[in-house]
């Protein structure tokens, strides 16, 4: 029946492309491209940038006149996580915004975030990125109409101010907001709950279900001075929320074990720069329930409509009952008739069905996996698993996801890389996770990332002229540090580290592996590179790379028998290698591993073993891993 679905679809989008080809008055704009990204959102920006950079033709569609979705088109500009994590595009449109406000604490006006802007700010650092690549062009006010495959690629159809486009692109890549491209081409996605035996993830309901996370649309508000009241909203009652802070009003067993905090938090959580204040507030104030995700346009836009009207009824509460009279809606923020934000904030869309699935056991305990995705890392992230179902009507009844522990994580490549779809590459919120797992890697800075990784693999595959699935996972992880991607999310070795990508690429290798943990709010994962080696682990490292390494070690890890063990495998598997003369004679060696003594008879290091291993053997390069984290043999 799905295929019959594909087949009918397809026929629908061939007599479409031929009708408005034939019959037009004005003949359709033909275009041709490397790379077409669909939805200017939070990832679309990034993948544009990434393919972009690499100096690919790249086409970006956006319905709306902004850049940057859920970040700004959505006004979600208090951004979780990622703060000691400053990944790539994530960390440049960090910089972009201490630069703007003048200092890093002037974005940190909030007391849960520590990242905080402007919406209408954001999407001018967007704009300025993308009109400073010559490689790319976006197209804005633009809808996608049809996609048909074609050849080696895809023919997409669209309409925008100027008319009809027929775009011909060599890769696709579906960054909106609830995968809709995805599923215009037959790519299987998954929508609402896992079940617990769907991935083993004990935190999971027993069986399967179509709830989503709740959605929002959010407010920027401001301090008129005087009173600003709204009119009431059609069906406004207050009772709805008397538990949005503390307040005698409130029925303590409605709030479901959550904080109530006072009146003046509510507010100031979402304090951004230039006195305004960002209403995004999950604990009885305007999250709304609703799945829309396989509804039609028209079903889409009464739904949301229902949403804006909870949150007007919110800021009705605000202003009426909780003495904010002079708080109301910016007229200076988006370029909207009722001031709200150009589109909700969707915390939840189709997952497809992909190469890999990142599962919250990846994330916990990567290590202890059948598959070793580390490996394949393309992101990171650093927030709690944490899930908004407060608002669905039987919220009391469904699993406790808020705040789940975990450490700090990598995403692999292959979760964005769809089964049996060719030429086609799936990031934003739609990748390949669980539910469970969405909870975290729905969060901006991890979205944009995801981006990034996209844009860079389709840049490859054409280049290379490969299909994404098979571009080299390595060649992927190099070009993403390069542009200053984390691969693994060490908080104890900066990006500005001198030597950062040594510990990021043998930390992909497995020999020498991070260590996890979760602390309060906190997930960190460390690499503790002053740390000693440990015997147990570098033999299990070394085994399980199955590189042709010697892996019978020395009886002392010292640095000077550690160091002729190095000279002697490097020599058996490459024996033409020419070695550096420090390490070929080590007698008196003095290397500057982070300002650490160099001395022969000092037991090693994990970072000097590390930098030793990555400088003279280098086997992140030396052979490739499969999607799923398997060496491939040379």
């Amino acid at each position: 029946m799905e295929r019959e679905h594909v087949l009918i679809s397809i026929t629908s989008a061939a007599i479409f492309i031929f009708a408005v080809t034939c019959f037009s008055c004005d003949s359709p704009k033909s275009i041709s491209t490397d790379v077409l990204v669909i939805g200017g959102t939070t990832s679309g920006v990034a993948a544009a940038l990434g393919s972009a950079r690499l100096n690919v033709n790249t086409v970006l569609l956006e319905e709306s006149t902004w850049l940057g979705g859920m970040l700004t088109s959505a006004g979600v500009s208090a951004v979780d996580g990622n703060k000691k994590l400053p990944s790539g595009i994530w960390g440049e449109f960090r910089d972009s915004l201490i630069a703007h406000y003048g200092s890093e604490k002037s974005i940190q006006t909030g007391w849960v975030s520590n990242t905080m802007f402007e919406p209408s700010l954001g999407n001018r650092i967007f704009q300025n990125m993308a009109r400073h690549e010559t490689s790319l062009t976006t197209y804005f006010n633009t809808k996608l109409d049809t996609i048909l495959a074609s050849g080696q690629g895809w023919r997409v159809t669209a309409t925008g101010p100027g008319g009809i486009m027929i775009i011909d692109a060599k890769v696709v890549i579906d960054c909106t907001e609830l995968g809709d491209i995805a599923k215009m081409v037959g790519i299987g996605y998954n929508i609402g709950m896992d079940s617990k035996d769907t991935f083993n993830e004990s935190i999971a309901p027993e069986k399967e279900n179509d709830i989503i996370q709740d959605l929002t649309y959010v407010m920027v508000l401001k301090d008129y001075g005087v009173p600003a009241l709204i009119k009431k909203p059609e069906g406004y009652d207050p009772s709805v929320f008397y538990c949005s802070s503390e307040s005698d009003k409130c029925d303590k067993g409605a709030t479901m074990n959550r904080t109530l905090w006072p009146k003046e938090k509510l507010i100031t959580y979402g304090a951004l720069p230039n006195g305004k204040f960002m209403i995004n507030w999950p604990i009885n104030g305007n999250d709304f329930y609703v799945n829309a995700i396989d509804k039609s346009e028209a079903e889409r836009r009464a739904e949301f409509h229902k949403a804006k009207l909870k949150s007007l009824q919110f800021l009705y509460y605000l202003q009426t009952e909780l003495g904010f009279s002079n708080f109301s809606l910016a007229d200076d923020e988006f370029p909207t008739e009722d001031r709200f934000p150009l589109t909700p904030y969707h915390r939840e869309s189709r997952r497809i069905q992909g190469e890999v699935t990142l599962t919250v056991n990846d994330i916990a305990r990567p290590y202890d996996q059948k598959s070793p995705l580390y490996r394949t890392a393309i992101a990171v992230g650093d927030y709690p698993v944490d899930h908004h179902h407060a608002a669905h009507p039987n919220a009391d009844q469904l699993p406790e996801l808020h705040f789940y522990p975990v450490p700090s994580y990598s995403v692999p490549l292959g979760a964005l890389i769809p089964k049996e779809i060719e030429n086609f590459i799936v990031a934003e919120k739609s990748i390949s996770v669980s539910n469970i797992a969405n909870g975290t890697t729905r969060l901006q800075p991890v979205v944009l990332q995801l981006g990034q990784a996209a844009g860079t693999v389709a840049a490859i595959a054409v280049k290379d002229q490969l299909l994404p699935r098979n571009v080299s996972v390595r060649k992927v992880q190099h070009l993403l540090l390069k542009n200053g991607a984390y691969l693994l999310p060490y908080l104890d070795v900066a990006k500005n580290h001198p030597h950062f990508k040594a510990y990021q690429r043998i930390g992909s290798t497995g020999i020498l592996k991070g260590r996890g943990m979760n602390v309060g709010w906190e997930n960190q994962t460390w690499f503790y590179p002053d740390s000693l080696l440990n015997r147990i682990e570098l033999l299990e490292g070394l085994q399980a790379l199955n590189m042709g390494i010697e892996v019978k070690l020395p009886d002392a890890l010292t640095n000077q028998e550690m160091l002729q063990w190095i000279v002697t495998v490097t020599k058996r598997i490459q024996p033409d290698r020419v070695l550096p003369e420090w390490c070929v004679n080590t007698e008196g060696a003095r290397i500057n591993f982070s300002m650490t003594e160099f001395q022969d008879t000092q037991l090693m290091t994990r970072g000097q073993f590390a930098i030793i291993m990555d400088g003279i053997f280098n086997p992140f390069e030396f052979s490739d891993v499969d999607l799923h984290g398997n060496i491939i043999s040379k």
